[in-house]
């Protein structure tokens, strides 16, 4: 496009109230992000009234902030891209609310979002290089996706989780050994002075389903190793345990993304989500990457957790290929990848 194209990306799928401004797809003017961790760290998980609430009352902030920081106002911006699924309804509400009220009053077309497919896209930001096709790891709390990114905007769904999630596992394993909420930055700060060789925790594969996951089972053994030790009067290593499960962890999306790369004939590989921010997943990534040939990108940590540049940069290849919402745009808590 000739002229530049300013999107405004609204995120509140779940914890994190965030809002930025980004030019023509791949340039950050303002990224501003309000996060409730401190918050939920009271009641050891996220509680989905507790984030609602909480959105409600830093939304307008946020965004008002988001453009100051940009120094642009509603007037200069052509979109608005808002998540709309999937996550927790009451939370996608307040922005998907709060995106279709300002497109009403300033007349600004809307787009939709898909929360995964912003994670997909946060890497192009750094990474001006990189175009699709390509294979993306999404991991993060709610969410394991295997994802073949076709083109811009189109995507193929290859193997997700049949239980729990990689970022949903850090977190009950980390609660298990005394780590507290958020789970996954603990374990992956405390497995740094452990062992990860000590423990053999089950690295699960799926009948049938080479790409899918399962974390259930590990989490399980996790969990059935700290009751033996109990029950045998063992003390525990809790850094050996964070550092043989999150080895059986990252062994698993390494491997199932490098042999979908591989398979696939496609040689570059991307990562997202907040999962993506673990340092031994980033570093096994990188070394199996190099070993087979494969390019690598992933986001800066800021852009791994939930934030509004991602969903601008999603938003605006959605735009630019004319994707458009009408004012009856809902909260969808279960959209699957593709699905509009």
């Amino acid at each position: 496009m000739d002229q530049d194209v300013l999107i405004l990306g609204i995120e509140t799928s779940c914890d994190e109230t965030a809002a930025a401004v980004v030019k023509n797809g791949r340039e950050v003017l303002s990224n501003v992000i309000d996060s409730q961790i401190e918050l939920h760290t009271l009641y050891g998980g996220v509680v989905p009234e507790i984030a609602s609430r909480k959105h409600t009352e830093k939304i307008n902030v946020v965004i008002k902030e988001a453009l100051a920081k940009a120094d642009v106002t509603l007037d200069d911006l052509d979109a608005i891209a808002v998540t709309y699924g999937p996550g927790l309804v009451g939370a996608l509400l307040v922005g998907v609310g709060a995106a279709k009220a300002i497109c009403y009053a300033k007349n600004i077309p809307l787009v939709g979002v898909h929360h995964i497919e912003g994670h997909i896209s946060a890497a192009y930001v750094e990474h001006k290089e990189l175009e699709p096709p390509f294979v993306c790891m999404v991991a993060s709390g709610g969410h394991s996706h295997l994802v073949i990114c076709k083109d811009y905007g189109e995507y193929e769904v290859i193997g997700r989780t049949l239980d729990d999630a990689a970022g949903e596992a850090f977190d009950k394993v980390a609660r298990a050994i005394g780590l507290g909420y958020p789970g996954g930055p603990k374990v992956d700060k405390l497995a740094k002075e452990g062992n990860p060789e000590a423990i053999a925790f089950p690295r699960a594969k799926v009948d049938g389903s080479v790409y899918d996951f399962s974390f259930s089972g590990l989490k399980s053994a996790v969990l059935n190793y700290l009751n033996q030790c109990e029950m045998k009067g063992e003390e525990v290593n809790t850094a050996d345990v964070a550092a043989s499960f999150q080895a059986a962890v990252v062994d698993v999306l390494v491997d199932h993304t490098v042999r979908a790369a591989k398979d696939k004939g496609i040689d570059t590989v991307t990562l997202g989500g907040g999962v993506a921010s673990n340092s031994a997943l980033r570093e096994q990534m990188k070394i199996r990457c190099k070993s087979e040939g494969l390019k690598l990108y992933y986001p800066s940590p800021v852009l791994c957790t939930d934030n509004g540049v991602m969903i601008g940069v999603a938003g605006y290849y959605e735009y630019i290929k004319g994707v458009r919402h009408g004012y009856d745009l809902n909260a969808v808590p279960n959209l699957k990848l593709g699905e509009r």
